[in-house]
């Protein structure tokens, strides 16, 4: 496949305006028809670990056409001692760790915002969870050795790039590079990662949104300071303080975009749903990126009274919970029904999210609306 093009299936479905199937994605929504961008489904959210059929797909550019196993390779250069390039056979030699991570891209809810603001509109569903393995990126940076001078490190991918576009470079801070969790994964859920999710290898960088985990890796940088390139700036960058649409923002009153906010969301009852009376059992999934989960609360009655929910007994640090609520819908009626979650530094999710122009990070109280009969 030409780099630019759409694989050949896809540009079939679109022109007969099909229900669009991507192999190996079940009933996922399709969110860009030019790069391909899956969404799941929030009644998917109903396991602890998704699995890879269900896992949300967001790519910037162009997957890349020729993937090779036997001959791809990574590099690791920059402000090192010894700048080193690591085979996949070599890399599977390191000693391996695991992650159960939720991995959220920074746009999930963007179309929820408003007013609504350009780019995917992503619904509830941009995000997943999935135990990841491979070795500490730690371990291979202490490999090459690095210099007092290093304090950024930056990842690029195989995408290819289409026309003029920058291409996709991300970096993170050496302190993030450094954490024992943050990974150069091999695997998902146990088996070689796939294409869409980044095969071979992919930065694992856990707690914080999906773009910090460059798919398809092939070269590593460590550099003196924060990459520059359309991806950190203007591309992932939050206002310092709360603007309103129309206003001018200067890039330099802006931060990154680092780790993922408190967040929940029904799975279910889903919204439009009509139910019996009686026992109604409402549930979902709750995280919060670097921070744990220690409540999730459910109201019946639109926010004037609120109860805790359940926590699932699954947990690991950087994943989310599941959650559900027994209630007992005793009449008729249109019910609002809302989830909120506090996490562990005491953040809870706000009655509406704070707007800004690339519409990152909605985190509102999640809501449903159903009629019970």
């Amino acid at each position: 496949m030409l780099a630019g093009a759409a694989p050949s299936w896809l540009n079939r479905a679109w022109a007969q305006k099909q229900a669009i199937e991507v192999p190996g994605e079940d009933g996922m929504v399709l969110r860009s028809f030019r790069f391909i961008d899956l969404e799941s489904p929030v009644e998917y959210f109903n396991s602890w670990l998704t699995p890879v059929p269900h896992f949300f797909v967001r790519n910037h550019m162009y997957e890349p056409s020729e993937l090779d196993a036997e001959t791809w390779k990574l590099s690791l250069g920059g402000e090192v001692e010894k700048p080193l390039t690591l085979n996949l056979a070599e890399l599977s030699k390191m000693e391996t760790h695991s992650v159960v991570n939720t991995l959220e891209c920074a746009g999930n809810g963007r179309s929820l915002h408003r007013p609504q603001v350009p780019g995917i509109q992503w619904g509830k569903g941009a995000v997943g969870t999935a135990r990841f393995s491979g070795p500490r990126l730690r371990d291979v940076l202490q490999h090459a050795g690095v210099k007092p001078t290093g304090k950024h490190v930056m990842f690029r991918g195989l995408d290819e790039v289409p026309g003029k576009v920058p291409p996709f470079i991300r970096s993170i801070p050496m302190e993030k590079a450094l954490d024992g969790d943050t990974l150069i994964a091999t695997h998902m859920n146990g088996s070689p990662l796939s294409k869409h999710h980044g095969f071979p290898a992919r930065a694992l960088v856990p707690g914080w949104i999906g773009a910090a985990s460059c798919k398809w890796l092939t070269e590593i940088k460590v550099l003196d300071a924060e990459f520059v390139g359309n991806f950190m700036s203007p591309g992932y960058r939050l206002p310092n303080q709360p603007v309103k649409p129309g206003d001018t923002v200067k890039p330099e009153d802006t931060h990154p975009v680092t780790a993922l906010t408190v967040k929940s969301v029904i799975a279910g009852p889903s919204d439009g749903a009509s139910l019996k009376a009686g026992k109604v059992t409402v549930h979902g999934a709750a995280w919060a990126g670097e921070a744990d989960i220690a409540k999730v609360e459910i109201s019946t009655d639109g926010g004037a009274n609120w109860s805790a929910a359940k926590l699932g007994r699954e947990q690991a640090h950087y994943a989310w919970r599941m959650w559900s609520y027994d209630w007992k819908a005793g009449k008729g009626g249109d019910y609002t029904i809302l989830s909120r979650a506090t996490d562990s530094q005491g953040r809870t999710q706000p009655e509406s999210a704070v707007w800004n122009p690339s519409g990152y990070l909605y985190n509102a109280v999640d809501q449903v609306k159903i009629h019970v009969a």
